[in-house]
């Protein structure tokens, strides 16, 4: 146990120390001509020591932010609205299916056409399973970056057994304890599975997960990309690195609301009801439409 607190410890202590060499010395991990450089950043994107350098930063921040309210309120504002930024942006992609399903449908049963191809001097060209297989990407996108987006603007299905019924601070210590014991630690798993199974597709000799920095530098004598191209079928979409990569962007950004999310119900527990919903940048169906807010 005393081992266990003091490793603890020194990992926050050492947390200063390894995210001043690395922006001091950024070649060393950033420089991709380098192979060793790649497999640095392979490695410390899912390392411990990087876990404690972002573990630190929020300790820092929350220090702060108790200090000064107004702090952690900037905090709040600043991750709500990047995922408000990036859930509004690639929500586009759901408009997009729906026009690529449609043209998908007329090439194929009207044209009766085996491939879609377009172009300005350059043709682009593939078959039509392939941009059907592509549908599937767009939904991602939905689904990874636009889900901390839902959450700010409450779009999420929320299983109620007891918490309409309890008390304004009550709910906020709920919702304080549910990112804590539940958001954080999930975000942080989906990231060490995630990053490593993203990177496995992404260069060869694959890494692991169990792999040291020592045996990592080893195998970047070898190292070299080897981009999943694989379709499910001939003809088939043959991106599905983008999914791999989407499921890291994923992990991240609930990792970050669920700090956001954390402070905000901090904040309005200690200011009470009237901060309910203080600085939260909402969508809104416009003047004239208050009758069909939250209906959707």
């Amino acid at each position: 146990m005393l081992d266990a607190i003091v490793w603890f410890f020194q990992n926050i202590a050492l947390a200063f120390y390894n995210f001043a060499y690395a922006i001091t010395h950024p070649a060393s991990w950033l420089n991709w001509s380098d192979k060793e450089a790649i497999m640095r950043f392979v490695y410390y994107g899912g390392s411990v020591e990087f876990f404690f350098v972002v573990f630190t930063a929020i300790l820092v921040m929350t220090g702060i932010g108790l200090w000064r309210n107004s702090f952690m309120w900037g905090c709040v504002r600043v991750m709500e609205g990047f995922a408000n930024m990036v859930g509004r942006l690639f929500a586009w992609a759901g408009l997009i299916m729906v026009i690529q399903q449609i043209v998908i449908v007329f090439i194929q049963r009207i044209f009766v056409r085996p491939d879609i191809s377009f172009g300005f001097g350059i043709e682009l060209a593939f078959d039509i399973s392939w941009w059907a297989e592509m549908l599937k990407l767009h939904n991602a996108m939905v689904v990874a970056l636009c889900c901390t987006y839902t959450f700010v603007q409450g779009g999420h299905v929320r299983v109620d057994l007891f918490y309409a019924g309890v008390k304004f601070r009550t709910k906020k210590i709920i919702d304080m304890t549910g990112s804590i014991i539940f958001m954080l630690p999930t975000a942080v798993l989906v990231w060490m599975y995630g990053w490593y199974f993203m990177w496995r597709h992404l260069i060869t000799p694959k890494p692991s997960a169990s792999d040291t920095l020592d045996r990592l530098l080893l195998k970047a004598k070898a190292v070299r990309w080897n981009v999943e191209t694989i379709g499910f079928s001939p003809n088939g979409f043959n991106a599905y690195f983008l999914f791999k990569i989407l499921m890291v962007a994923f992990a991240g950004m609930v990792f970050i609301h669920a700090i956001a999310f954390f402070y905000r119900s901090y904040l309005e527990w200690k200011e009470g009801e009237e901060s309910e919903g203080k600085y939260l940048d909402k969508d809104s169906l416009g003047e004239g439409e208050e009758a069909y807010e939250g209906t959707h």
